[in-house]
């Protein structure tokens, strides 16, 4: 799982404003937000959700282990397994 780089705290996402994480947020709003919506579970996470949402998240879907495998200033590669 790719994730942009945040820790889904509103005091990080103030910080992460750059030019790169404007359209990171602009394309969560138009794309990510409504695609989750539109779905049974919905929860709208979009491209800023977090680490700890995101392991949450991955641990109530049957997910044994979540680890961060890579980042890079911009995305942080989340391996998950059984």
């Amino acid at each position: 799982m790719d994730d942009r780089r945040t820790n889904g705290s509103r005091q990080s996402q103030r910080e992460n404003l750059n030019p790169v994480s404007r359209l990171y947020y602009a394309a969560s709003t138009m794309i990510c937000v409504p695609t989750s919506l539109s779905q049974d579970v919905g929860t709208a996470l979009g491209a800023q959700a977090g680490e700890a949402k995101l392991r949450e998240v991955i641990t109530a879907g049957g997910f044994a282990s979540v680890r961060r495998a890579a980042e890079t200033p911009f995305n942080m590669i989340l391996e998950a397994r059984h």
